[in-house]
C-alpha cells in the first residue's frame, strides 16, 4: 500500500524517527570519543602546568609552543615531583590533583566549607617551582590559569586562558607578549604577599621595573585586566598559609 507523503501525520512522524536516530547517532558518538576527550583534557591541564613552569616549545618570541600532547605525559612525570592537596591545615600528596575541579573547589574555601586545593611542585635545573591553579571571571566569561614561583616567592612564569573575552583584545591574556611580562615580578612587596596587579597605567610598556608588584593591562580591556588581578589575589590569598611555610624556609 502506498503511503501518502501528503499527510501531515507522515510529516510528524518522519520528524520524530529522524530525532531518535539522529539523537541517538549523537549519543552514540559523544560516548565513543569520551575516553578521547577526558585524556585530551588531561594533557592539556598538564601542558598548561607545564607552560607555566617553562616546560615548553617555544622557539621565537611570539608563538606559544606547549610540549606536544605524545609527550606531555612523560614531561609531566619527569618535572612535576609532587602533587599536593591542601585542605585547611592538611597537606596530602595524590598524584591526580591536578584533575581537580578548581573552580569548585575554590568556591567552596571561599564559602568557607573544607575544599581542596591542589599544588604543584617541579623542579628543574636544581631548583624548586610552585605552580599554582587560578580561577577567576573576566569581561564575560571564565577565565584561568596558572603561575610559577620559586621559593623567594618571584614569579618564574604563567599561562592563561579564557573562554570568550573579546577577540583581539581580552582575548590576548594568552599570548606571549603579555604572559611574559609576569616572568621576574614578585608576589611579595616588602614582607607582605601582595600578588599582582595588572595595570592600566603602569607607564611601563617593556616591564622593566621587576619591584612595582605591577605588570602593563592588555590595549582596550580593562576589565578582563581587572579580572587577572583579582584572580591572582584570590589565588594567592588562598594559598598564602603554605606559602608563608615556603618563605620562612628561605
Amino acid at each position: 500500500m502506498a503511503i501518502n507523503t501528503d499527510k501531515n501525520l507522515y510529516t510528524v512522524v518522519f520528524a520524530a524517527i529522524m530525532v531518535i536516530v539522529v539523537g541517538a547517532t549523537l549519543a552514540f558518538v559523544a560516548s565513543s570519543l569520551s575516553g578521547n576527550i577526558a585524556e585530551n583534557q588531561r594533557f592539556e591541564k598538564q601542558q598548561n602546568i607545564l607552560y607555566a613552569m617553562g616546560i615548553n616549545d617555544n622557539d621565537d618570541e611570539s608563538n606559544v609552543n606547549f610540549i606536544p600532547t605524545n609527550q606531555v605525559a612523560e614531561q609531566f612525570k619527569k618535572y612535576i615531583t609532587e602533587q599536593l592537596v591542601i585542605e585547611g591545615d592538611k597537606i596530602t600528596p595524590d598524584s591526580s590533583a591536578y584533575l581537580l575541579n578548581v573552580k569548585k573547589q575554590q568556591d567552596l574555601v571561599k564559602e568557607g566549607k573544607s575544599g581542596k586545593l591542589p599544588l604543584f611542585i617541579g623542579e628543574k635545573d636544581g631548583k624548586k617551582y610552585y605552580i599554582l591553579p587560578m580561577y577567576g571571571k573576566g569581561l564575560w566569561d571564565a577565565i584561568w590559569g596558572y603561575i610559577s614561583l620559586d621559593d623567594q616567592m618571584k614569579v618564574v612564569g604563567v599561562y592563561f586562558d579564557h573562554k570568550g573575552e573579546t577577540a583581539g583584545l581580552g582575548a590576548n591574556l594568552n599570548q606571549r607578549y603579555f604572559m611574559d611580562d609576569f616572568a621576574g615580578e614578585n608576589i611579595m612587596k616588602g614582607s607582605k604577599f601582595e600578588g599582582i596587579t595588572v595595570f592600566k597605567g603602569n607607564n611601563d610598556p617593556l616591564n622593566e621595573r621587576k619591584d612595582d608588584n605591577r605588570v602593563d593591562a592588555l590595549a582596550g580591556a580593562t576589565i578582563t585586566s581587572n579580572g587577572i588581578t583579582n584572580m591572582i589575589h584570590a589565588t594567592i590569598r588562598l594559598y598564602q598559609p603554605y606559602l608563608e611555610t615556603i618563605k620562612a624556609k628561605n
